[in-house]
């Protein structure tokens, strides 16, 4: 059996698009999966539904990367959003545009799009080795000359020799994935700087004992609003979050987290208001009313009108009103205490929960060692990145993934040219 032009290391969203673009240009290529099949962390994306891109302008996409968007300005223009929706319209798959310009296949089932890529691999005759997990990058010369492989249970001894190689492994978010780091540190082994490689979408731990108290609470229509130490505003939204044991999780979390860029060394203060709908004049004369009305109701039965259950002693607690306090003793002072909790209700954020708890790895291969265009290393010939390995990482609304299929389907045609190129070359 004769070697393959390219082996794609890494058989996500990034890796399948790779190997796929390098095969309608005539490359022969062999993808290498670690896990039993093909996009594993395509399955859980968009809570199984798999928001496959953004339906938006380049632009709007490198405006939701918060760092080296710029990089991205090539692959995006060659794949914009627009050219991700009718590869999958064209491959068979329906899609439908949600609020915030979010793309999902039209039936909600993330394995409609794993199974069209899968079939699009099979007719392109793609070699597709699962179990199968890459130790290494071979390089002579200054150049890629084939990988070192494993098989399930990680017994080395064996390779495949190959003119290119396109790492598309992943980072280090959601390891039973296959997301174990493997090629960030193949990358760094041939020579490339890794950065700042830290969690992005991810939960918030909390000192606040509170949060603890309300596990399971889920709030929604709120707003979050997030301030870093020099009291700037970096986040603020209206959505659903949830409390948890350790703290903070849900979109609103996992979205604000992807702000707030230094968790790790800088304070973030975080406030949620709870009426957002009501402004505090007419909040107000809510609770006037629903004080009126109840007025010989204790108040912790009272505020099961106004918050869920789960919440109301919170709420007591922190403004000082006694459960049982009839609600016509209560003072204007307690009422505007009340009134405040309601639009300010402040939680104190100790750091992120650990980063194989994240949906996206923040950081990865430094972006000056890899050509913009064809997404080559500049230190290793034949060498390719795609995907999330590499120092780019977005907001939520499916920007990561539209970032995977452009950097996979750059590094695919650029691996084909330069395979092809090397094919055709004498010796």
């Amino acid at each position: 059996m004769s070697s393959p032009d390219i082996v794609v290391v890494g058989g996500g969203a990034a890796g399948m698009m790779a190997a796929i673009a390098a095969a309608r240009l005539g490359a022969s290529v062999t993808l290498m999966e670690r896990n039993q099949k093909v996009g594993r962390k395509l399955y859980i994306t968009g809570k199984g539904r798999c928001n496959v891109t953004n339906h938006c302008a380049p632009e709007e996409v490198r405006a939701a990367v918060p760092r080296n968007g710029k990089f991205l300005y090539s692959v995006l223009e060659h794949t914009p959003p627009s050219w991700v929706e009718e590869f999958f319209q064209d491959l068979g798959v329906d899609l439908k545009v949600e609020r915030g310009g979010r793309v999902f296949p039209t039936s909600d089932r993330s394995i409609d799009i794993i199974d069209v890529l899968f079939r699009e691999l099979k007719r392109l005759n793609v070699t597709v080795a699962v179990q199968s997990r890459v130790s290494s990058v071979s390089v002579q010369n200054g150049a890629v000359s084939g990988v070192e492989i494993g098989t399930a249970g990680d017994k080395w001894g064996w390779g495949e020799c190959c003119k290119a190689v396109i790492l598309a492994t992943g980072g280090l978010s959601y390891p039973a994935t296959g997301s174990t780091g493997d090629g960030l540190w193949m990358a760094e082994e041939l020579g490339h700087t890794l950065v700042d490689i830290r969690p992005s979408l991810v939960p918030l731990e909390s000192p606040d004992s509170f949060c603890a108290e309300m596990q399971g609470l889920a709030l929604k229509n709120v707003v979050l609003t997030v301030k870093d130490q020099r009291k700037k505003v970096i986040f603020q939204e209206q959505g659903e979050l949830l409390f948890t044991h350790f703290g903070l999780s849900g979109p609103l979390i996992l979205s604000a987290s992807a702000h707030m860029r230094n968790l790790e060394k800088e304070q973030y203060s975080c406030s949620i208001d709870l009426k957002p709908a009501l402004d505090e004049l007419t909040l107000d004369a809510r609770l006037v009313r629903e004080l009126t009305a109840g007025a010989n109701k204790d108040m912790d039965n009272l505020l099961g009108t106004l918050a869920p259950r789960l919440l109301v002693p919170v709420l007591l607690e922190r403004t000082g009103i006694p459960g049982t306090k009839k609600a016509h003793d209560l003072t204007k002072q307690e009422r505007r205490r009340l009134l405040e909790l309601f639009k300010n209700f402040s939680i104190s954020v100790s750091g992120p929960r650990p980063i194989d708890e994240a949906i996206v790895t923040s950081g990865g291969v430094k972006v000056s060692e890899v050509d913009p265009k064809s997404m080559q290393s500049k230190k290793i010939s034949g060498l390719f990145f795609a995907g999330e390995l590499l120092d780019v990482d977005a907001y939520t609304g499916g920007f990561n993934l539209q970032i995977a299929w452009a950097t996979g389907r750059a590094a695919g045609e650029g691996a084909a040219a330069y395979a092809l190129a090397g094919r055709a070359s004498p010796g």
